[in-house]
């Protein structure tokens, strides 16, 4: 079976209005349409549209509140986008201190509010106590204990629930953006504002199920969405970005409140498919359907399936390196250069990600799991590893790591060293021990690192290598059951 993608839904929010803003306000309309764009580096790309009722000329008091809390208000960009009015931005106001308890309070210094105290068996009790301070802080931070005055007595602690008359002039439900525009016609139109905004994330994550004794594999990639931008998006159109897009990273990055609880959830939603293409450097993910994702909500959904993709086992035996994908430190003219023995065989899966190989999708960076059939225990799948990818093209092949071998184990170690500094020579032996504990023959590749100088020359007797670079060889070793085979090598270096 071919892989096949499948989808995933986010949304943005409309413009809100109060009753008492001017005529030239946005308002929801029911046009409003959300489009993100999310990127695999913490921010997005939003865009939405903004009801605009305008006269010719200079309009003040044109507000928007559907702004993200984390927005780069910077970034935006106001436009009609049929080109049919020019719309010139003279002054733009970014408000992100929506009206809460606190705000209400400093609105209310000075002056006389009412407090209810709540008992078990009798009455509320109405208390009325005079603000001398609120405690708040310039957008809800750096706060103090409040003050109240109850009958000329100070106390720290509010004596009650706060009651007030009203909002006030100056408040606001929502992050807001307000404009002075000057519009070359009078009219109504459905404008496109877009920005950037911190607080959104994606990543993807691979899960891949072998059986025990086959070289075939099944591959489900999931996408999961993280909006931590202090807004909800309903019914939004949503791409993501894949690729290393160069973003400037402010050195104060916006505080998030993060107490909150995470909502997580994963839908059984129906399967329209992600669409994919390249676009200038990188690659887009389409999502075929609309959905909502919350403030603070984690969601992930199902892009791409392959089965039978053919991914064989590789066992390889690096006797210098003693990790996976490490550096050996030490320089190369030292005379124990390449002496530090590692033991274990490591386990790595390979395959291609190509049509032919039932994938031939742009796969994102992500973690690929491996799980294993136990054949003997119907089928359980058991967790035998994991790893990290980076963007990987179609048709490149991917080798990935996934462990340790627990019944193979390597040995090397140099039997002869000599240096001739008068003729410009080194020469040295090493001695390779390979063992197979397995109840299956095994073919161990046994990697040699000849790089303590750029020419170099393996003698006669020497089992058969392939050359993987300028100073890399690999000496593919079959082994039987429970065998053992011991060979070694000479090299001779001049310079």
């Amino acid at each position: 079976m071919k892989a096949t993608a499948l989808f995933i839904p986010v949304v943005l929010f409309a413009a809100n209005v109060f009753a008492d803003e001017p005529a030239t306000s946005t308002g929801p309309g029911p046009a409003a349409k959300t489009a993100l764009t999310i990127y695999n580096q913490n921010f997005a790309v939003v865009r939405d549209a903004v009801p605009l009722d305008l006269k010719q000329g200079e309009n003040a008091g044109v507000t928007y509140s559907g702004m993200t809390a984390t927005a780069e208000t910077d970034s935006v960009i106001l436009r009609d986008a049929d080109g049919k009015v020019k719309l010139q931005v003279l002054e733009q106001s970014y408000r992100n201190d929506p009206v809460s308890e606190g705000l209400l309070l400093s609105m209310n210094e000075g002056k006389a509010v009412d407090f209810v105290v709540k008992h078990d068996h009798k009455p509320d009790e109405i208390i009325t106590g005079t603000v001398v301070r609120s405690g708040y802080g310039m957008g809800g931070r750096n706060q103090t204990q409040p003050v109240i005055n109850v009958n000329g007595v100070l106390q720290f602690s509010l004596p009650g629930e706060p009651r007030f008359k009203g909002l006030g002039s100056d408040t606001i439900l929502n992050p807001t953006m307000t404009w002075k525009l000057n519009a070359s016609a009078a009219g109504k139109l459905n404008a496109e504002i877009a920005y950037v905004t911190n607080g959104m994330s994606w990543h993807a994550d691979y899960n891949i199920v072998a059986g025990e004794n086959s070289d075939n594999i099944d591959l489900v990639g999931w996408v999961t969405f993280n909006n931590q931008s202090g807004k909800t998006f309903e019914n939004a159109k949503i791409k993501l970005m894949a690729g290393d897009v160069n973003k400037i990273r402010n050195i104060a990055q916006p505080v998030f409140d993060t107490r909150k609880e995470a909502y997580n959830e994963t839908r059984a939603l129906p399967a329209p498919v992600v669409t994919e293409k390249a676009f200038s450097e990188f690659h887009l993910y389409s999502i075929g359907a609309l959905t909502t994702l919350r403030d603070h909500e984690t969601k992930q959904v199902e892009f791409v399936k392959a089965e039978g993709v053919k991914a064989p086992r590789i066992f390889v035996y690096d006797g210098v390196t003693m990790e996976y994908g490490g550096v050996y430190p030490m320089p190369r003219g030292n005379g124990d250069y390449g002496i530090p023995m590692n033991k274990k065989v490591w386990v790595l899966r390979e395959f291609k990600n190509s049509k032919d190989n039932n994938l031939g999708m742009p796969l994102p960076a992500g973690r690929l799991r491996f799980y294993q059939q136990d054949e003997d225990d119907g089928k359980q799948l058991e967790f035998i590893g994991e790893n990290n990818i980076d963007h990987t093209p179609k048709d490149e092949t991917l080798r990935v790591y996934v462990g340790n071998s627990f019944d193979m184990v390597g040995e090397r170690k140099r039997t002869d060293y000599k240096v001739d500094r008068a003729n410009h020579t080194v020469d040295e032996t090493f001695e390779i021990k390979l063992s197979n504990h397995k109840k299956d023959a095994v073919e161990i590749r046994a990697v040699e690192h000849l790089s303590r100088y750029d020419n170099w020359e393996i003698e006669k007797g020497a089992p058969d290598y392939v050359k993987t670079d300028a100073n890399t060889i690999e000496f593919h070793i079959p082994l039987k059951p429970d065998e053992v085979r011991t060979f070694t090598y000479h090299v001779h270096y001049t310079w």
